[in-house]
């Protein structure tokens, strides 16, 4: 596979032109996002990311670049692997793109819907909690103090 230079137009022009400098191996892609070569791997065998190949290297272009960061945001709403994909899949370069802003939008409130049930869950959980050991310090205190004032 030949890179091509800055200074180098592609035969087609309809052809993506990626420069040696858009190009980022395996190991660069995953120290640059801290994810793992086995993460970087899984997602492309998943069809999220489509690295170019130079024999067994793979070579990430500026689009896996930003694919990559559409999934890891995605993740760390809560998305599903799946719901990336598709929302991901609908892009299209010429397009205006409205049926995957709209899929996105959906998919985006029923999440924010579930983040804030969760997050009242949490919320319930943590008075819970600090209740609890509010409670089961006002025991060790009851408890501790007797025993200060018979050792004197």
């Amino acid at each position: 596979m030949k890179l091509i230079s800055a200074g180098e137009t592609a035969a087609n022009t309809n052809m993506s032109v990626e420069t040696s400098e858009d190009l980022v191996r395996i190991g660069e892609m995953a120290k640059k996002y801290g994810v793992t070569l086995r993460t970087l791997r899984f997602y492309e065998d998943k069809g999220l990311l489509n690295p170019q190949r130079d024999g067994s290297t793979r070579l990430y272009t500026r689009r896996d670049k930003a694919r990559l960061k559409l999934i890891l945001l995605g993740r760390k709403v809560g998305f599903s692997l799946r719901d990336v994909k598709q929302m991901m899949d609908l892009y299209d370069p010429t397009g205006s793109n409205t049926k995957q802003l709209k899929l996105a939008l959906d998919k985006s409130e029923k999440q924010l819907a579930r983040l804030q049930k969760q997050r009242a869950l949490i919320d319930d959980a943590i008075n819970e909690l600090s209740g609890s050991m509010s409670a089961v310090r006002r025991m060790l205190t009851e408890r501790s103090a007797p025993q200060a004032s018979a050792a004197s």
